[in-house]
C-alpha cells in the first residue's frame, strides 16, 4: 500500500479518536451540570426558615399547620443508605439501629437555625437514652470537621453525626418521599427503618417531642 493510500486511513483514525475524545467531554459536562444542579438545589434551602410540602397525589403524606409531616404506616418508604464516617472518624450505618426509632437532624455549624434547636436536642435525646431511640445527626457543608465538633461540644451534643460535607447523603432520599429538603431538617424513622415523621424547620422542644412520641408510642 502505497504512503498516499496511507494517508487517509490515519486521518479517519485520527477524526473517530477526536470524535469519541469530544463525547466523553460532553458526557463528563452532563454530569457535572446535574450533579451541581442538584447541589444548587439543596443549596437555596440552605440554613433557612424551612419550606412547606404537601401531601397529595401518591406520596402518602400530610403536612399540618405545626409545618410537620406523617405518613401512615402502611405507606411509609424505608430511608436510603446511610452510612459513612461520623466526626469522630468511626464507622456508622444508621441501619444498623432497625429495631430503634431513629431521629435524623440534618444541620451545620454555619446554621443560626441549627445552632437555635441544638439545645433541645442535646435535652431530649438525653431523656430518650436507654429507651429504643436513637439520635444521629448529619453533618453538612461544614468544611472540615473542627467547627462541627465544636457546635457539638457548646450544646452537649452527646450522640454521632455522620460528616457529609458535601450533602450526598441528602440526595440518596426518592424524590416524592418526605426526603430532607432544608438545612435544618430533621426525619424521624420507625422500628422498621421507614421514614414516619419529618419537618423543614428548626424546632422547639415542643415540636421535637410531637414528632417523636407518637412513633415511640407505636407497637
Amino acid at each position: 500500500m502505497s504512503a498516499a493510500s496511507r494517508a487517509p486511513q490515519r486521518s479517519n483514525r485520527a477524526a473517530q479518536s477526536s470524535y469519541r475524545a469530544a463525547r466523553a467531554v460532553r458526557a463528563r459536562r452532563r454530569a457535572a451540570l446535574a450533579a451541581g444542579a442538584a447541589a444548587a438545589t439543596l443549596l437555596l434551602t440552605a440554613c433557612g426558615d424551612g419550606g412547606t410540602s404537601g401531601g397529595g397525589g401518591d406520596t402518602g403524606f400530610v403536612t399540618g399547620t405545626d409545618g410537620i409531616s406523617t405518613v401512615p404506616a402502611g405507606k411509609r418508604v424505608a430511608a436510603p443508605d446511610l452510612s459513612g464516617k461520623t466526626l469522630e472518624g468511626e464507622q456508622l450505618d444508621v441501619g444498623d439501629y432497625k429495631g430503634k426509632v431513629v431521629v435524623l437532624n440534618v444541620w451545620g455549624s454555619w446554621c443560626n437555625p441549627c445552632r437555635a434547636e441544638a439545645k433541645y436536642f442535646a435535652k431530649v435525646s438525653k431523656e430518650y437514652e436507654g429507651k429504643d431511640v436513637q439520635f444521629v445527626g448529619i453533618n453538612t457543608r461544614d468544611g472540615s470537621t473542627t467547627a462541627a465538633l465544636a457546635f457539638e461540644k457548646d450544646f452537649g451534643i452527646t450522640y454521632p453525626s455522620l460528616y457529609d460535607p458535601t450533602g450526598k447523603l441528602m440526595l440518596r432520599f426518592e424524590k416524592g418521599t418526605l426526603n430532607p429538603q432544608a438545612i435544618p431538617s430533621t426525619l424521624v424513622l420507625d422500628r422498621e427503618g421507614r421514614v414516619a415523621a419529618r419537618s423543614l424547620t428548626a424546632l422547639d422542644e415542643e415540636r421535637l417531642r410531637k414528632m417523636l412520641e407518637p412513633v415511640v408510642a407505636e407497637k
